[in-house]
This record gives structure tokens, sequence and C-alpha cells, in this order.
């Protein structure tokens, strides 16, 4: 852009991990509404907090009731959503934070582009596989039951596709499995940045 420019400050992302003592990065979680994401995400938060690790978690929800309320669900207005996101996410990790992204981020474009924001050194995608028979079933916020009776349009997994990631760095299937037990799975993960 004209006219702007990069303002370059003292401090850095590599004094902050160097004080911190661990790398940040940003734990990207995408699946179906109702899969497990937040839930995940809120473990995973809980987990690093006791380690006294500084993370935040950035929920669709939450950014949507704020920096994003001005967007639809439209396909353009969801890679723009997604974009923000993570933006807002490479924010975080110069901070020397644990950004963790709790999206459904159903389209490839929009995940390779999150990705390339943030960096592939930095980005761990994390799939919650679980099918939409069990998330329809939990349906925690009725959204499955009005978008089948067409209340909501552009619903993923209804009349909107997910596009599957085809290598995350971990796939979790919620249906049958303890968030402690896929919680432990991904700290093996981020054990390369603490």
């Amino acid at each position: 852009m004209k006219n702007i420019f990069r303002q370059v400050t003292d401090i850095n992302r590599e004094d902050r991990e160097i004080k911190n003592q661990y790398k940040s990065c940003a734990i990207w979680f995408t699946g179906l509404s109702g899969s497990g994401k937040s839930s995940l995400a809120n473990e995973l938060e809980k987990r690093l907090f006791h380690k006294n690790i500084k993370s935040y978690i950035l929920d669709g929800d939450n950014m949507r009731l704020g920096l994003n309320s001005d967007l639809t669900f439209s396909d353009k207005d969801r890679k723009e959503n997604i974009r923000r996101i993570a933006e807002v996410s490479n924010l975080f990790i110069d901070a020397g934070v644990i950004c963790i992204s709790a999206f459904i981020s159903p389209f490839k474009e929009d995940r390779d582009l999150a990705k390339k924001i943030i960096g592939e050194d930095r980005f761990i995608e994390v799939y919650v596989s679980t099918p939409i028979e069990t998330c329809e079933k939990r349906d925690p916020k009725g959204l499955y039951a009005k978008a089948r009776k067409g209340e909501i349009i552009n619903f993923t997994g209804i009349d909107s596709a997910f596009e599957i990631p085809q290598n995350p760095r971990l796939k979790i299937d919620t249906t049958d499995k303890n968030n402690c037990d896929s919680i432990d799975e991904l700290m093996k993960i981020i054990q390369q940045y603490l």
C-alpha cells in the first residue's frame, strides 16, 4: 500500500520468546460445527495456563460478535473472516503468545492462506474430524436443526461444503475420545515449541 510503512520496534518476537523460554505458534482447530473445536481449545488453554505458558483463544463465534461482526457467511466473507483471524493470530504470535484458533474454516484455500500469513513453521493445523452425524446429534446451538429447516443458509456440512484437510498435523475424532487424551496427543506436537 502506498504511504504505509511497517514500524519496526526495539523488542521483537525473538526477544519475547527468549524471555518466555518458549516459541509462540498458532494452533488452528478446523472442523464442523459441534465437532469439539471450542471444547478442545478450552482444554488446551487450561493445560498451557497451568504450565505458565501465555496463550489466547480466538473463537469463531466470539470473533463474529466483534471484529468480524460485519461479515456474512457467504464464501467471500468466510474467506475474509479467516484472513482477519490469521492476521490477528500473527499479532499474538509476535507478542509471544500461543494463539489457539477454533474456526470451522471450511475451505482449503483459506486455511492455506492462514498458513501463509502465519508461517508454515508456526502453524499447527488440527482437524477435528468428528463425523457430521455426531455433530448433528450434539447440535449444542440448534444450528443443524435450523439449517435442515432452511432457516439458516450456507451452513457448513448441510448446504455449504467442508473441504477435509489432507495433511493436518493432528486429526482428532471426539466421538468416543476424552478431551484430555486428545490434548495429550496435541501437547506432544506442541512440545517442540516449549
